[in-house]
């Protein structure tokens, strides 16, 4: 049969595109469900958790751009003329399902895969282009809205075929017409060429997905979810050096793939006063606020039981001295994390102009030090070493 449309039948190309999609589709929608749903409380289960979720991305960036071939395509070619132009309301609904099908296999795969693009997490998409998207930064806000973006058009591309399915179902048992059997393999005629209505289907396809979306936002999709019952609360402190900016991150490597986050909330009170000899030059007292870490994709799982555990250990502290040595600053002292206290060592910059000091630092741990992923015994899913690193910018308190 021949490859292209007529007025009458679609072509061998069409009808490929079409069972191609089908395939991808009814692959990509279960393996979502699956992996959301999968429990990840052993590496084991993690391991298998992000395998699945790697099949359902790497199906789901295939079936985008099988979708925008198809559309292409679609848009080249002569559309069959329906059977039963006289059911003017039917006509319109089939048009509008389609053009819902249309958007939708290209808006879901898009906005999940710059959700990817967008965070850090452990399931990497199966290809050899990269992980990013060069127009996507790394952006939690983002990363929060195209989530809810991707479930809400995942809901109307599920309606959309359950519908389109009942309806070739509807044609093909209770009309006993054709319009299923022009899409099987081999050549099948059927209708008579009628002029359609082309902008009201797409008006109205334009006015479900806007009306989804604002569904979306009334549901608070768009917005990332936290326990504000788990994100302590800091007290302003009286230091002799008021921090003016500064970055708390910290680097993790999950599947070999490095994930890296920050917390949002600390303090610290600091005291320090220069000298000519080695020594003691001040100390530095820090509470950092665990509830406030995000960690890409993994955040939730990071402040959970097995590992930060936020809920019942919501803050950390850093007490430490800090010392000038010969070959440059150390901060010595004690890390205290879901109440162990381990002693740690914290090389450190640091450059005073005047009343204003830079320090960048930068602190290896060892995760089960602090019994953090106890349930994943082994590097190959989380490595045990820790990067944490810490910037500030403090200006001397004015007596």
């Amino acid at each position: 049969m021949p490859a292209s449309n007529t007025a009458r039948s679609y072509g061998s190309l069409a009808k490929t595109f079409h069972w191609l999609t089908v395939l991808l589709i009814l692959t990509a929608i279960p393996l979502g469900i699956i992996s959301n749903r999968l429990p990840f409380e052993t590496g084991d289960q993690l391991a298998f958790k992000a395998l699945m979720f790697s099949l359902h991305k790497t199906v789901g960036v295939t079936a985008f751009f099988v979708a925008l071939a198809r559309i292409l395509w679609a848009i080249s070619q002569t559309k069959p003329a329906g059977l039963h132009p006289e059911r003017r309301a039917e006509t319109l609904l089939a048009e509008l399902v389609h053009w819902l099908l249309y958007g939708s296999l290209v808006l879901v795969p898009l906005t999940g895969w710059i959700h990817h693009a967008a965070t850090t997490g452990f399931a990497p998409i199966w290809w050899p282009f990269g992980q990013n998207l060069f127009f996507v930064p790394k952006s939690e806000t983002l990363a929060a809205t195209t989530a809810g973006l991707h479930i809400v058009f995942e809901r109307v591309l599920m309606i959309s075929i359950i519908l389109h399915i009942a309806g070739a179902l509807k044609h093909h048992f209770i009309d006993k017409d054709d319009t299923l059997r022009r899409m099987l393999p081999g050549k099948t005629e059927a209708g008579t060429p009628h002029p359609a209505n082309k902008t009201l289907p797409i008006v109205l396809a334009l006015v479900a997905w806007i009306a989804a979306m604002g569904v979306g936002s009334l549901l608070g999709l768009y917005h990332a979810h936290s326990d504000a019952a788990d994100r302590a609360v800091l007290e302003e402190v009286n230091s002799d050096w008021t921090v003016e900016t500064g970055t708390l991150t910290l680097s993790i490597t999950q599947f070999g793939s490095e994930v890296t986050g920050s917390f949002e909330d600390w303090t610290a009170d600091i005291t320090y006063a220069a000298k000519e000899s080695p020594g003691s030059h001040g100390t530095v007292r820090a509470l950092i606020s665990i509830g406030s870490l995000t960690l890409g994709s993994v955040t939730g799982q990071a402040l959970g039981p097995d590992f930060f555990d936020a809920s019942t250990h919501p803050t950390a502290q850093f007490n430490a001295e800090l010392v000038y040595q010969a070959d440059g600053y150390i901060a010595e002292g004690a890390l205290t994390i879901r109440g162990i206290t381990v002693p740690v060592r914290m090389p450190f910059n640091l450059t005073v102009e005047g009343e204003t000091a830079d320090m960048k630092g930068r602190l290896l741990l060892d995760r089960r030090a602090f019994n953090i992923g106890d349930n994943m015994p082994d590097e190959g899913s989380l490595a045990f070493a820790v990067n944490v690193n810490v910037a500030l910018r403090a200006t001397r308190t004015a007596n």
